[in-house]
């Protein structure tokens, strides 16, 4: 990934059947989300964030990275979009409420545990 740059945008309705076919390729359950962002590196889709925008929040209800580019700060860099997204349309927050197993990714990238909540400020 090195020297390659990672191209994040709002989720399309005509991105429906790639992602479909990305999340089968990897074995991820997740259905396509109907609002999110995707990942893209060299043109191929790489990573898929699933949101859903509340009062004051983006919620972040699924982020899935291809294993073979977890490591390389694409989880973060789709986090940090997702955060400037939420700037943008005037949301504080962006919350993770079951964050199943990502906690220390969670932390990582600036959220913070408020009990089964997962919050980080984005002004």
């Amino acid at each position: 990934m090195r020297g390659q740059r990672l191209f994040i945008r709002p989720l399309d309705p005509r991105d429906h059947d790639a992602i479909r076919r990305f999340l089968d390729l990897h074995l991820h359950p997740a259905p396509v989300p109907a609002a999110g962002i995707v990942g893209k590196l060299v043109g191929d889709l790489v990573a898929v964030a699933a949101m859903e925008l509340t009062g004051d929040a983006i919620r972040l209800d699924d982020l899935f990275v291809a294993p073979d580019l977890r490591r390389k700060r694409v989880g973060r860099f789709m986090v940090d979009e997702l955060a400037s997204l939420a700037a943008k349309m005037d949301r504080e927050w962006v919350v993770v409420e079951q964050p199943c197993g990502a906690q220390e990714f969670l932390r990582k990238t600036g959220f913070v545990e408020r009990g089964e909540r997962w919050e980080r400020r984005v002004r």
